[in-house]
């Protein structure tokens, strides 16, 4: 108990201070700082649960398993090498002129509130809290989005504000359904709404009103996932927002709300005794799959091109899910976690080459191994990573969601092969001349640091060729978790 208290604590405490400091010089310290503090707790929290099992909290209002707490773990990481990473960058921006004290003050102030709240989500037992916590987490992002000011940041942050809202609203009548259906079973004692209890009694939920509920919750939250035909607001923000809310937005963000939907689903099947939420995610996931690989090949702006490829992924992890089984959430557990490593590493390797070219348009970025080496290679090495490319870990959960969709969705497998056929050939064919082609560019007069970058395609080498055994016991109960 007192390691959440001190996971939720901290990125409140840190955006406090933030908010008094974030336009002074320690400012981006400050939130690295407290970003360690965050990861800390999320490491001490999962010493907890590994060695004393799942526990409640609060008055049952938040719940700890190995479900959530390895996500607690990856968002916290995850947030502490992007505010390493974003320290130089927003100081480079700044110096550039795009950025101002006050936006500084509130883009610092935003990302550890912005933490919070994906913690929150992740660690409520509330399903109401949870519906709280991605509103709040859509409120800090659009602030986050439109940091820059500019027109074109003022209508991605419009447009996420506007298609997420009316996603929410979806996943909150949803929610409602959910308690009129747990009402019943439950009563009125202010347990009809704890996912723990839920858990217990989901066989004896109405299945007319979990199945019309699910579907409210899969839209709603798939919303936020980035699912097709939801996902327009996705390519926008991650194009006009500071790269290090990319980063976190695509590295994060989604699998949050990916949680969202596998937990309202594991309370679907057990209510429906059927495959209805199931067939529903994998149709979901093969659509979005097959439709960003598609879109991948007509973009310009290096950064809504791998928006475009999370989506890609977000809807093979949906698939994944969808399958259920423990080979396949095992699998979606897996990619989850190597897709918010190297996707992140990505953006960061993008930002810098971004910032040396003074714009995000492919065909105007060239010969980055001479502008800066290790930019180059972080790009090349990230992007063969995220294409599948062996040894990476994303080859590996790639193959075991594809051998397990041969043997029971045969029908899906050619076309998941098509997309990513597709996406390799498109995101390859845009990304190599930009490593290796021509440029009258000088070399990048600072330091960038990419030592995020490296770390994070370290250990998604790592998941790769060697899973530890104590981290795939772990990855092996969360699945059994989810059926």
């Amino acid at each position: 108990m007192d390691a959440l208290a001190m996971l939720l604590a901290v990125p409140l405490a840190g955006a406090a201070c933030l908010w008094l400091v974030g336009e002074r010089e320690a400012a981006p310290e400050i939130n690295a700082a407290a970003s360690f503090l965050t990861l800390a707790a999320a490491a001490w929290l999962t010493a907890e649960v590994v060695s004393d099992g799942p526990f409640a909290a609060f008055h049952e209002q938040f719940f700890v398993d190995p479900l959530n707490v390895f996500l607690v773990a990856l968002t916290a990481f995850v947030g502490f090498t992007t505010s390493l990473f974003s320290a130089p960058y927003m100081r480079n921006e700044r110096d550039k002129g795009r950025m101002t004290p006050a936006r500084l003050r509130l883009y610092h102030g935003m990302y550890q509130l912005f933490m919070l709240t994906m913690l929150l989500a992740l660690t409520s037992n509330n399903m109401g809290i949870l519906w709280v916590a991605m509103e709040a987490a859509t409120l800090t992002t659009v602030l986050l989005v439109s940091v820059y000011r500019t027109p074109a940041s003022l209508e991605a942050a419009w447009k996420y504000f506007i298609l997420c809202g009316v996603g929410i609203a979806q996943a909150l009548f949803g929610t409602i359904l959910l308690y009129f259906a747990a009402e019943r079973v439950l009563g009125a004692q202010g347990h009809a709404l704890l996912w723990t209890h839920l858990d217990l009694v989901k066989h004896q939920l109405e299945p007319a009103i979990m199945s019309l509920a699910f579907v409210f919750l899969l839209v709603g939250y798939g919303t936020k996932v980035g699912l097709v035909p939801l996902h327009n607001w996705l390519p926008d923000a991650h194009a006009e927002g500071p790269t290090p809310i990319s980063a976190v937005l695509s590295g994060l963000l989604l699998n949050v709300a990916l949680y969202a939907v596998i937990r309202c689903k594991v309370l679907a099947e057990g209510a429906l005794a059927s495959h209805f939420a199931a067939h529903m995610m994998m149709a979901f996931g093969l659509v979005s799959t097959v439709t960003a690989a598609f879109f991948l090949s007509r973009q310009r702006d290096i950064k809504r091109m791998f928006a475009y490829s999370s989506i890609e992924h977000m809807g093979i992890m949906t698939f994944a899910f969808g399958m259920g089984g423990p080979i396949a959430n095992f699998a979606g557990l897996l990619h989850m976690t190597v897709h918010s490593l190297v996707k992140s590493a990505i953006f960061f390797a993008v930002g810098h080459a971004a910032q040396k070219a003074g714009t995000q348009v492919m065909d105007e970025i060239r010969g980055l191994l001479r502008v800066s080496p290790r930019v180059g290679w972080g790009l090349m090495i990230g992007t063969l990573a995220i294409l599948g490319m062996p040894p990476f870990g994303v080859f590996t959960s790639e193959f075991l969601i594809l051998t397990t969709a041969m043997r029971e969705q045969p029908w899906a497998t050619p076309l998941l092969l098509l997309a990513l056929g597709v996406a390799f050939a498109a995101i390859f064919g845009r990304v190599q001349p930009m490593v290796f082609g021509e440029t009258t560019l000088g070399r990048l007069p600072y330091q960038p640091a990419l030592a995020p970058v490296f770390v994070h395609l370290a250990l998604a080498l790592m998941l790769g060729l060697y899973i530890p055994p104590y981290l795939a016991a772990w990855y092996r109960q969360a699945a059994r978790l989810l059926g």
